[in-house]
């Protein structure tokens, strides 16, 4: 296919025309839509995700493409049409950015982790809680299973080990179906010990009588043998698959031959589902933070962190915050809200630092997010949280609470979580108050100090490595 992008490949497609955008309402409708459209045919013809933004930045709209010069370029075209929902943006559009990525999947994911934690006015999908999938291989079973979930974090997997999230979500699943083929791994939920004499008056399920179980609830297979082809399948998961790959495809190759062409079509579907594994990141790149937390029950834990700080009151709303430097450029802060122990992302917010030359003091781009943010709340135009936690040491709550000896109403709570020890810092005790690595007041106060960590770096994170890295 024919590349009819055109751009210049020795700078950065777009640049010239973003550095020098004209003021908000000094070019016509026709004039700023033309300006838009040659600026989008001169992006590179790659997967991405793109922003739509008005004209004082604001994200209006994120949007993924397998072409990002065609996908882009087609909203500023004389037909254009975006529905009702959407036809209206056009109007407000001022510029965009856009996010090369590796490929499709990768965009997809992008996609969404930007519009869960942007959330822009004119996207109606993927606001809500729902993610991608994961492959998780309950390992320490005695007789381990093999499961689709969207939510890895359950304490029923804990210590089981995990590939995803995959974009291809069907692909998945029919991937695991014909795996079963080869490995015969259980899926069921049963709690299966070996050695029991009952065992062997069990009745296997149908899964079993087709060749697609070795059924240890039955004792057909011993723990082994049983363990050696989980081992096996999760090297396979784990690798490029590609010598199954290659008999799959002489399988396919004979059976055309041979005119059985149900047969090929079978095996060309196979070929491609598991092909599509390779659609997938790892949880170490924490796009799906909130599928993969450890669970922690949020009512214990927060009676615990109750008992710890020896508030009076239940605590019901705490907040974080996070300061994110970025290439010392460019520094943001944020602030993340858990109402009864689980995140209320309507009031999570971002602040991009504004009175700190440099962008590379902490203590002073705390004092300035604290200003900002508990002023209204002090107004009593906002919630006031119960407890405050701030990202870092003694030195970061000294920083915080200087920030509220300028305000008129003082917080109930203030305290800070450092990292590495985990110490918690109190603004009315003298030494840190250090827990237990279970204590579950702790791993909640780890829960949202990592969140507010995430929501602060996580966009310019990724504009910062694909622009510096060229990936």
């Amino acid at each position: 296919m024919p590349d009819k992008c055109e751009h210049d490949q020795s700078e950065d497609p777009g640049q010239s025309a973003r550095e020098a955008l004209p003021a908000w309402g000094s070019e016509s409708v026709d004039q700023r839509i033309g300006r838009l459209h040659t600026t989008a045919r001169q992006l590179h013809a790659v997967p991405g995700v793109y922003l739509m933004k008005d004209h004082q930045g604001t994200v209006l709209y994120v949007g993924k493409a397998s072409r990002l010069c065609d996908r882009v370029g087609s909203y500023f075209i004389p037909s254009a049409q975006l529905g009702p929902a959407k036809q209206p943006m056009l109007k407000l559009i001022h510029e965009f950015d856009v996010i090369e990525c590796q490929g499709e999947w990768e965009a997809l994911l992008t996609e969404n982790r930007l519009i869960k934690d942007i959330r822009p006015r004119f996207n109606a999908m993927l606001m809500d809680d729902k993610t991608y999938p994961y492959l998780v291989v309950t390992t320490r079973d005695e007789f381990p299973r093999i499961l689709v979930t969207r939510q890895p974090g359950d304490p029923a997997f804990k210590g089981a080990r995990v590939f995803g999230p995959f974009t291809a979500v069907g692909a998945l699943r029919d991937a695991v179906q014909h795996l079963q083929r080869v490995f015969k791994f259980r899926t069921c939920s049963l709690d299966i010990v070996e050695d029991d004499p009952k065992n062997r008056f069990f009745r296997p399920c149908l899964l079993h009588a087709i060749g697609l179980c070795t059924a240890p609830c039955a004792a057909r297979i011993n723990r082994e043998d049983y363990r050696q082809d989980i081992n096996r399948f999760v090297r396979f998961v784990g690798s490029k698959r590609s010598v199954m790959l290659r008999e799959m495809q002489a399988e396919m190759l004979l059976a055309s031959k041979e005119q059985r062409f149900e047969a090929a079509a079978t095996l060309r579907d196979q070929i491609r589902a598991v092909e599509k594994l390779d659609q997938r990141a790892s949880t170490s790149d924490n796009w799906q933070p909130e599928a993969e937390l450890s669970y922690v029950d949020p009512s214990k834990a927060m009676a615990s962190l109750q008992r710890t700080l020896g508030v009076d009151e239940p605590i019901r709303c705490i907040e974080g915050i996070d300061i994110a430097h970025l290439q010392g450029d460019e520094t943001v802060g944020s602030k993340v809200c858990f109402v009864d122990g689980k995140p209320f992302k309507n009031e999570y917010r971002r602040y991009r630092i504004r009175t700190v030359p440099g962008g590379n003091d902490d203590y002073a781009s705390i004092r300035e997010v604290v200003s900002r943010r508990y002023r209204e709340a002090g107004d009593g135009l906002e919630i006031y949280p119960q407890v405050i936690l701030i990202d870092g040491g003694l030195g970061q709550l000294h920083a915080a609470l200087e920030a509220f000896d300028q305000l008129d109403v003082k917080p109930p709570m203030v305290i800070a979580l450092a990292k590495k020890q985990e110490l918690i810092y109190t603004q009315d005790r003298s030494e840190p108050i250090r827990l237990g690595r279970e204590n579950l007041g702790l791993k909640l106060c780890q829960q949202i100090r990592d969140e507010a960590h995430r929501f602060a770096q996580h966009y310019h994170h990724i504009l910062r490595r694909k622009k510096t890295l060229g990936e």
